[in-house]
């Protein structure tokens, strides 16, 4: 488990990066963003399985769908619902409903630990219930906040949670999974890089767009890989409640770009954070054997 909490931990603080490193790619449209992002993710995803001797993963699925076309199309569904949040990923920041795009992220953790609950019967711990309901305060008043949900935090929330689902249930939840993922979206990918003036032709011939695009599929392969291993390793009630890392870290980077929390963001924030604080807390008890009367 504790692979897992470091997995998932170091995937929140790639994620930060990332989208920082996205401020460098104003050039590109949303697009555009996520064809290179998959295009170059591929081969380094492909390296790091190599390097960690999980390459045959990948020749176990094929050999699953071959014996079972029906586990194709499952396969092609994975690929879908991973692409989408993707390529969301990429777009909203880009045409202004990031904001929309972080609610979801606020409201995935929930969604992941009920799920955990229901189709997983995963158990969930005393600090863990805490922590829960602590983070449900701050999510609540983002949604009063905001005064709506939209289509892009309803499918952040439940998309993605349906895609865990689906990768645990069919035994895909590994890098191997993911790799089969990324293959499929691969024609989709080249075909918005191909469409637009930062095609494959132009981008090899500029040195500095060339690099930056190399940046961007490091980076994504270091936080989807991470991200992914965390699945494999976590239960879904604590993988989700670990999801709150992120938009903490997120938060930090949009005040290192220059932005500012606003006074009636701080009651969002503040639960969060103290959640993300029992969680961190509770997983280093765990980790020293702290006897249980000093555990909260």
């Amino acid at each position: 488990m504790l692979k897992g909490i470091f997995f998932s931990i170091f995937a929140s603080f790639c994620f930060a990066l990332l989208y920082y490193y996205t401020s460098f790619l104003h050039d590109l449209n949303g697009n555009q963003a996520f064809g290179w992002r998959m295009f170059i993710l591929f081969p380094f995803l492909t390296i790091f399985i190599v390097l960690i001797q999980e390459f045959s993963q990948v020749r176990k699925i094929f050999k699953r769908f071959v014996e079972k076309p029906a586990f194709l199309m499952l396969l092609i569904l994975s690929s879908f619902l991973s692409g989408l949040q993707l390529w969301l990923f990429m777009w909203a920041p880009m045409n202004n409903r990031a904001l929309q795009v972080s609610l979801g992220y606020f409201l995935l953790p929930l969604v992941l630990i009920l799920c955990g609950y229901l189709f997983f019967k995963e158990k969930i711990s005393i600090p863990q219930k805490i922590a829960l309901s602590i983070a449900t305060l701050g999510v609540l008043h983002e949604i009063w906040r905001i005064g709506s949900l939209s289509w892009e935090s309803l499918l952040v929330a439940i998309g993605y949670a349906a895609y865990f689902v689906l990768r645990k249930k069919i035994d895909t939840n590994h890098l191997a999974g993911f790799w089969w993922d990324t293959l499929f979206m691969l024609p989709i990918a080249i075909y918005f890089i191909q469409i637009g003036w930062y095609n494959l032709t132009n981008v090899l011939s500029d040195l500095q767009y060339l690099t930056l695009v190399l940046g961007l599929g490091f980076i994504s392969a270091l936080a989807l890989g991470s991200y992914i291993l965390s699945s494999k390793y976590l239960p879904l009630v604590l993988f989700g409640l670990l999801a709150y890392v992120e938009p903490v870290l997120l938060a930090i980077v949009s005040l290192l770009l220059g932005e500012s929390i606003q006074p009636d963001e701080w009651l969002t924030y503040i639960p969060i954070w103290i959640a993300v604080a029992i969680i961190i807390s509770e997983g280093i008890f765990r980790f020293f054997d702290i006897p249980k009367w000093l555990r909260l």
